[in-house]
């Protein structure tokens, strides 16, 4: 049974603070736009007029995925595991732009169909070895998906423990976009040809058989809350990323949400605590079909629009320079008075 977390609003007195603060720096109001809103956001996250970042760490999970079975990836399964050795070898995309931009990164195996040699850099989560086909039953059982949300937020709060103050989430896993537009359109009642793209590269007869099967699938389950839609069709790696998330925004962490995946999480999280809004960044829109609309849905101003559908938490390793930015003007740019300079009349 999923336990309970303690999810507190952000601390919204301070905001007339922190927003005479940056009126008086040295620049027209409302100059820096969407960084404004950011320092602000931050600053009630950390309930400070000086908010910092501290040891930002990327986690990326990584699972497999029985509806693959079905062919609704262009992949073979294997590539999940041949992903992973990319990622711990530092050959992947992720691993570039983590290394770039200072995030400390963290590689998991919540339910890879491998056994990966215990000498790699990898930490050992697995559940099991990939999910269960969703066409014909629940992907995970009740024990699973409860043993993934725990375990996801236990690695958080050791992550938190050791000083970091900012997380995010990246995933790899052949055939999770199709359990996340299924996610996606469950919680949101849109229908599911609106909510499925093309993943890794499907063309258009492939993703017209995606949308067959995943309308399928819909229509053999019915289930209605988030944890029996998460357990139903999600995977390993998803359901520990909402496990990471409920506790990061327990322990009032900066939770960076990437893309399509991440934020099909982030759905059934926030159905169950409408709360861990606050404390979420949106990184960027993905160009994934269906991601503009769980953007919507949630009324996030993403951060960036790059055309971008990667995964692996990509989007949220970019924005980092960004966040930074907007916690390093509002404590060290200077103000009117104390740089000497008119004000405007």
């Amino acid at each position: 049974m999923l336990k309970s977390y303690q999810i507190t609003p952000t601390y919204t007195p301070l905001k007339k603070d922190l927003e005479h603060k940056i009126n008086f720096k040295t620049k027209p109001i409302g100059a820096l736009g969407k960084l404004e809103n950011l320092a602000i956001q931050i600053g009630l996250i950390q309930n400070t007029l000086s908010p910092k970042i501290s040891y930002p760490t990327l986690v990326v999970f990584a699972g497999d995925h029985g509806i693959v079975a079905e062919g609704v990836s262009p992949y073979p399964q294997e590539v999940t595991w041949q992903m992973v050795m990319n990622f711990v070898s530092g050959g992947a995309a992720i691993n570039v732009f983590a290394k770039q931009n200072g995030w400390d990164i963290l590689v998991v195996d919540a339910g890879v169909n491998y056994t990966f040699p215990t000498s790699l850099p990898i930490k050992n989560l697995k559940i099991n070895f990939g999910t269960k086909n969703f066409l014909n039953e629940p992907a995970m059982s009740d024990e699973e998906v409860d043993k993934a949300v725990k375990t996801g937020a236990d690695l958080v709060n050791q992550i938190h423990q050791k000083g970091s103050n900012c997380i995010a989430f990246g995933e790899m896993g052949i055939g999770n976009t199709s359990a996340a537009a299924i996610i996606m359109s469950k919680i949101t009642n849109i229908p599911i040809n609106e909510c499925a793209g093309k993943g890794t590269g499907l063309d258009d007869e492939g993703l017209k058989n995606k949308i067959e099967i995943l309308s399928k699938a819909t229509a053999y389950h019915h289930t209605t809350t988030p944890l029996a839609i998460l357990k139903t069709y999600g995977g390993f790696e998803i359901a520990m990323i909402c496990g990471a998330m409920l506790k990061a925004a327990e322990l009032k962490m900066i939770i960076v949400v990437d893309g399509f995946i991440v934020t099909s999480a982030l759905l059934v999280v926030h159905a169950l605590h409408p709360q861990v809004i606050n404390y979420c960044v949106f990184a960027h829109q993905s160009d994934e079909n269906g991601h503009r609309k769980m953007l919507n849905y949630l009324n996030a101003d993403p951060l960036l629009n790059l055309g971008m559908r990667l995964g692996e938490g990509t989007g949220a390793a970019l924005a980092l320079p960004l966040i930074q930015a907007s916690v390093n003007f509002l404590n060290e740019m200077a103000s009117f008075e104390s740089a000497g300079v008119s004000e405007s009349r």
